[in-house]
Formats: C-alpha cells, structure tokens, sequence
C-alpha cells in the first residue's frame, strides 16, 4: 500500500516535518491545503497524527483565538498532542493585538527574560495602557512585579490575565506562588488547583498541592 494510502495529506505533513525539521516548508504546504478552521476540527477530532500535525500548525498559523482548542489539547490522550499543544499556547497568547504590540510584548519578555524587570515593568505599563486587552501583557508585568518582591499587585496582574484568558494556566500558576509569598495558604491552594484543572501536565505541582492540602488541613 502506497504512503498517500496509508496517510492522510496532514499526516503525511507532520511526518515529513519530523524528518526534516523544515517548519517554513511545513506551514506552506499546510496553509495551502487547509484552513485553521479544519485544522481546529482535526486538532479536537482528528487521529493522532492529525491531531499532532493540526496542534502544531495552529501553533505557527493561528493567532490567540485558537486558544481555546489548543488548552482542550493539554487534556488529549496523546502525551505528543498535549506537549505541542503547551507549547503552541504560548506562541499563541503572544499573538494578540496589533503587530507592533506584539513587538513590544517581544521586547518586554526579552527584558524579563534578562531580569531587567524595572524596565520589564515600565514597558509592560505603556503596553497595557495601549492595549488594555492584551493578556499576556498582564501577565509579563506580573512576572515583573513578582521578580521586584510586589506579591500582591503580581497576583492582582495574574488574576486580570485570567479574566481575559480564562485558558492562562501560567498565570493561575503564578498567582499561587504570589499567595504563597504572602502566606495565603488557601488561596494558594486554591490556584494551584485551578492550574492543575487547566493544565493537568504540571506534574511537578501535584506535591505542591498535596502539601499544602495536609498543611490546611492540620490548622
């Protein structure tokens, strides 16, 4: 039986990226063959190369209104799809608002990235002014402001980003070290809860949790 055969056209795709690592060569021939509307479709209810291959071409096509299929992939039953789908989510949430707000995120996460955070701060401000709906601005000034010791108003900036990505599980997930440095044991909790809800990958949470579920439960 002859590959085409075997195949469909995405998997064949998907397949052919892993030998060659080709990503503009892959987001050509997928962008020509499919809109993001079928890839969507096929990221939810595909087989498991196509859910691979659409999981991954949203990740470089789409924008952040694709973030919801990709969040319902972080519960797929295939650890490839929900690995990809965390990754994509990310590349996702940065693609908010005009091209160059998402310069100046880009610039601000660089300056996170450095532990620049003051400056991180100050840029992430003038973004958020300008764009007041641009979630992941939030949430590069709350890692800003947590860096700079500010727990509370970091965890305030987490909470905002989740009110306008309900799907930012990196954001419930800082929120509760925020309440952890300000000794909110339940509230804590109670973040670390919902980040494991939207992203049960964060194995490495699940002691957190636990310990935090015995510690409240000896007061």
């Amino acid at each position: 039986m002859s590959d085409k055969r075997r195949h469909p056209l995405l998997d064949r795709l998907y397949l052919r990226y892993l030998d060659d690592e080709n990503s503009a060569g892959f987001i050509t021939a997928v962008s020509s063959h499919y809109a993001l509307s079928t890839l969507e479709r096929l990221a939810t209810c595909g087989q498991y190369l196509a859910r691979r291959g659409a999981v991954l071409a949203l990740s470089y096509l789409s924008d952040v209104r694709s973030g919801p299929v990709l969040a319902r992939a972080l519960h797929d039953s295939d650890r490839v799809v929900r690995v990809l789908a965390e990754n994509g989510l990310f590349e996702l949430w940065s693609r908010d608002g005009t091209e160059s707000q998402q310069q100046q995120l880009r610039i601000v996460v660089r300056l996170n990235d450095a532990q620049q955070f003051e400056e991180a701060y100050v840029r992430a401000l003038q973004l958020i002014e300008e764009a007041p709906q641009f979630a992941e601005a939030w949430n590069q000034r709350a890692i800003a402001c947590y860096r700079l010791g500010q727990y509370e108003d970091a965890a305030n900036d987490c909470h905002q980003t989740l009110e306008l990505n309900p799907y930012h599980f990196a954001a419930a997930l800082g929120m509760a070290h925020c309440y952890l440095d300000l000794e909110e044991g339940q509230a804590a909790l109670d973040c670390f809860r919902r980040a494991f809800d939207l992203n049960p990958n964060l194995d490495s949470i699940q002691s957190q949790i636990e310990y935090l579920e015995r510690a409240l439960e000896e007061t």
